[in-house]
């Protein structure tokens, strides 16, 4: 593997060339579909590019904020919205992405090690990132609050994706109940997912971290994360 992580400066040209690597309904977070175009026309040096050789294997995508060290709890409709405006204090992860064959390898901890430096040359003081749990998935019913705290016998966290960011010396600070929030019509769920709701309730969806819930015909989806904290040694 010939690793390199190249910014959206140096190759703007990458831009739209990777599959989509999420649940269709995860494109449909309204204040981030919203904000998404400037964070590569606004922030490009703050986008990252993965590549294996000349091979497009994934991105990351982050975002100064100004932070006041608290949690918030919808994460990162927070950071795309009232993390904006005024002098940024910290780097907030917003994605990070991988095809397939490449998860599970490693990548993903150099991909953050990246963005940490990232944060240390920008004159930051720490990296946060509302994580996404790459098993919550499975346990689609579990609070997030009880989820978090779940550990292995050897001390780190069950999570593996949450894992990785321990191993990388962050900190866990607090769920994020409400991170993302998306809603559709029966309809465009239905086309998201190629699953019927034929009634009201609450349904378990693949690659949901939580249920949707449907009322009165309209879908409403709120994704938990966690957030955590990488402390970053400044840049001399």
């Amino acid at each position: 593997m010939r690793l390199r992580i190249v910014t959206h400066v140096e190759h703007p040209e990458l831009n739209g060339k990777l599959p989509e690597l999420w649940p269709e309904f995860m494109q449909h977070d309204a204040a981030v579909s919203g904000f998404w175009p400037q964070l590569y026309e606004v922030y490009p040096d703050f986008q990252l590019w993965v590549l294996d050789g000349r091979r497009l294997i994934g991105y990351a995508c982050t975002l100064p904020v100004v932070w006041d060290g608290i949690p918030e709890p919808d994460g990162i409709d927070w950071a795309v919205t009232r993390g904006q405006g005024g002098m940024p204090t910290t780097l907030c992860a917003i994605v990070v992405g991988l095809v397939p064959e490449y998860r599970g390898l490693g990548v993903s901890a150099v991909v953050v090690g990246r963005m940490t430096k990232l944060a240390a040359a920008h004159g930051l003081d720490s990296l946060i990132a509302p994580v996404r749990p790459t098993w919550k998935e499975r346990y689609p019913l579990t609070p997030i609050e009880r989820y978090v705290e779940w550990r292995r016998e050897d001390g780190f966290l069950y999570d593996p994706w949450l894992r990785t960011h321990e191993r990388l010396g962050a900190e866990v600070l607090a769920p994020a109940p409400r991170s993302m929030t998306i809603t559709g019509t029966r309809a465009e769920w239905e086309s998201w997912t190629t699953l019927q709701f034929p009634e009201e309730g609450e349904y378990v969806v693949p690659g949901a971290l939580a249920p949707v819930r449907f009322e009165s015909g309209v879908g409403t989806y709120v994704e938990p994360n966690v957030w955590m904290r990488h402390p970053v040694e400044p840049a001399y």
